[in-house]
């Protein structure tokens, strides 16, 4: 990349040395039961996470209920990310709705001393290249944080628009949430050198192994926000080329645990936040229009969790 300042720089070279020595970490949101926030809860939480070593750590993101917080809320969790991470590791806030909005979100990462920013899909409408790439200039125009757009539901971005994108100074990489390879193989050949890219999948460790073969062996790690143990377990089977090993977390427990979270929509989170309290989380309910799964399905996910975390020598608690 060309044409960048050496703060962003910086910030592009911890991210590129965080994706390649671990998982990219989206914590979780902590609640307590009348819905508020609780960030008692949520920093004691965030400090088991960052000790266990991932690459990034991404607050409120998608796993994180970002969807469902306020300017107010945002600002505490950032800023609380921020305190607990200490330098230790890059933090990239989430940002999105139309770019006005995810302006002000963007500032208010920034204020709370962010390192960069995640630029979540823009809020029900399709649009073509011209304005994906106009929403991501505006963004841009206004923050001096580094961002990384997310491609996911309506956002798909074509080798043409990867290259607009990628001559924005501040634009430094692409977390894909489609899972198609082919386009995704024209986007990594398109961009420039030094552009990042990771798996965005939903529980990326299912694709992990093709999307290695295009070029992007980085990503994010939900389960990492419930059994970093399991997490770290399939990040290293896969770093050393144990494919065994990662054959048998796929089929015992990353395929059992998918095949549970497509039961109910929005248990992409639901079952992440319920896996982390069966470990002790003070995490707390999500927030509607989410739910929390009911009886049955908590009963098989804890059977999941408890093979799971035999595969990898250790009970479910402590973490």
């Amino acid at each position: 990349m060309t044409g960048i300042s050496a703060e962003v720089a910086g910030v592009v070279q911890r991210l590129r040395e965080g994706m390649v020595s671990g998982v990219l970490s989206f914590p979780l949101t902590s609640f307590g039961d009348d819905g508020g926030l609780d960030l008692d809860a949520y920093r004691a939480y965030l400090a088991d996470q960052l000790a266990v070593t991932p690459g990034a750590v991404f607050p409120a993101c998608g796993t994180g209920e970002f969807f469902s917080l306020d300017e107010d809320e945002y600002r505490a969790v950032v800023r609380t990310t921020v305190e607990v991470a200490d330098g230790r590791l890059p933090v990239v806030a989430g940002i999105g709705y139309g770019w006005a909005q995810a302006l002000r979100f963007a500032r208010i990462a920034e204020e709370a001393g962010a390192d960069a920013a995640l630029v979540l899909p823009h809020y029900l409408v399709a649009a073509p290249q011209d304005g994906l790439v106009e929403q991501l200039r505006r963004i841009a125009a206004g923050t001096r944080l580094p961002l990384i757009a997310y491609q996911r539901g309506q956002v798909a971005f074509t080798a043409d628009g990867l290259r607009r994108i990628a001559r924005i100074p501040t634009v430094v990489g692409l977390k894909d949430g489609h899972s198609d390879l082919d386009r995704l193989q024209r986007l990594t050949l398109a961009a420039p050198e030094g552009f990042l890219f990771f798996n965005g999948a939903s529980t990326a460790e299912i694709q992990a192994r093709a999307y290695a073969t295009v070029g992007v062996p980085a990503y994010s790690s939900a389960v990492h926000a419930f059994a970093p143990e399991i997490a770290n377990a399939f990040f290293a089977a896969l770093r050393d080329g144990d494919d065994a090993g990662v054959t048998t977390l796929l089929r015992e427990f990353y395929v059992p645990l998918v095949e549970l979270r497509d039961r109910v929509p929005g248990y992409a989170v639901s079952l992440v936040k319920a896996a982390a309290r069966l470990r002790g989380r003070a995490v707390g309910p999500v927030r509607a229009p989410l739910t929390d799964p009911g009886p049955t399905d908590l009963a098989d996910l804890e059977k999941v969790l408890d093979h799971g975390l035999s595969l990898v020598g250790v009970g479910r608690r402590p973490v």
